[in-house]
């Protein structure tokens, strides 16, 4: 599933990847879980997503359509056999999300950030 279109119990079960949990999911409601029965609910409560964003998220900005979106800025490591005849040890990268809010526009770009454009979800979530 791409990056961008993710939300709801996807979106959140993908950043929860990305912070190392392993949820669980509940049926029928597909309410995430973690080992000790806390719950992921990143794209929609601040006090779990509100963190990610200020330690990874650079910018995060309305639209004028009333959307919103999140970007990441940072310098990655280039892997030694990348690098060819040059010098540099690492590259600036970009990730952007746009989302209804902004903590579904952060959680999509820090999980683009983290596992790329493209990510599988269990089907249970779609």
């Amino acid at each position: 599933m791409k990056t961008t279109e993710l939300t709801g119990a996807a979106l959140d079960w993908v950043v929860a990847k990305c912070e190392g949990a392993h949820p669980q999911i509940s049926y029928p409601d597909k309410r995430l879980f973690g080992a000790i029965g806390d719950t992921f609910d990143y794209s929609t409560d601040w006090a779990q997503g509100g963190p990610i964003i200020e330690r990874e998220i650079t910018k995060i900005f309305r639209n004028v359509g009333g959307t919103w979106s999140a970007m990441i800025l940072k310098d990655v490591p280039i892997p030694p056999e990348d690098r060819g005849t040059s010098l540099a040890l690492t590259q600036r990268m970009q990730w952007n999300a746009e989302g209804a809010t902004p903590l579904i526009a952060a959680m999509r770009c820090y999980a683009a950030s983290k596992l790329g454009d493209e990510i599988d979800v269990p089907k249970e979530l779609i």
